[in-house]
């Protein structure tokens, strides 16, 4: 199972942003280009392993999450919200300071409600600092966090947002870079 997500993730090029092995790949950077039976099988892996029949909306971060939510969306007629990393001074926008292991900025969550029951799909949860500040915010606007799901697993930060947040991290792949080549296992 998910044999095209472990192709595609081992055929990744790894580029160093600092001291940061970043692996390039369609499903955490949009290229090279995406092969629809990748997404074919992330969707079918996830309507499998989380029970959707009360989620209210599936949430995505700009940008990495928004074809993952896309085709979800598309296959199980959940409608979808982007936290975005531009601020549009709507009524009732939260900002949420996110860090990586490369970058720091804001995004800004619109249109999540007190109550919401919500489900949040990522790419990759590397460091966890943008999952932990997204589900905080999350929960602090009163949404009911009740599944999170990254695609792939680098690093250590899938443990710190479970420490932080209490969420576990549904992730389908491990990836860990050696000689600079990526390394996958298959996890679901």
């Amino acid at each position: 199972m998910l044999e095209n997500l472990k192709k595609s993730l081992e055929a990744s090029p790894v580029i160093k942003k600092g001291d940061y092995d970043y692996f390039v790949n369609p499903i955490t950077d949009g290229i090279p280009e995406m092969v629809p039976d990748v997404l074919r099988e992330l969707v079918a892996i996830v309507k499998d392993k989380v029970d959707l029949k009360d989620i209210d909306k599936i949430v995505c971060i700009e940008a990495m999450g928004i074809h993952l939510a896309t085709a979800l969306s598309l296959e199980t007629d959940i409608p979808f919200v982007v936290i975005r990393k531009r601020e549009y001074g709507l009524p009732g926008e939260t900002s949420v300071f996110q860090e990586t292991g490369y970058s720091k900025q804001n995004l800004y969550i619109n249109f999540i409600d007190s109550e919401d029951n919500i489900i949040v799909i990522d790419d990759v949860v590397s460091t966890g600092g943008t999952l932990v500040a997204t589900i905080s915010s999350l929960k602090e606007r009163g949404a009911n966090v009740q599944d999170v799901i990254a695609i792939v697993e680098k690093y250590e930060g899938k443990q710190r947002v479970k420490n932080e947040t209490g969420v576990n991290v549904l992730t389908l792949a491990k990836l860990d870079i050696i000689d600079s080549k990526p390394v996958v296992d298959i996890l679901v």
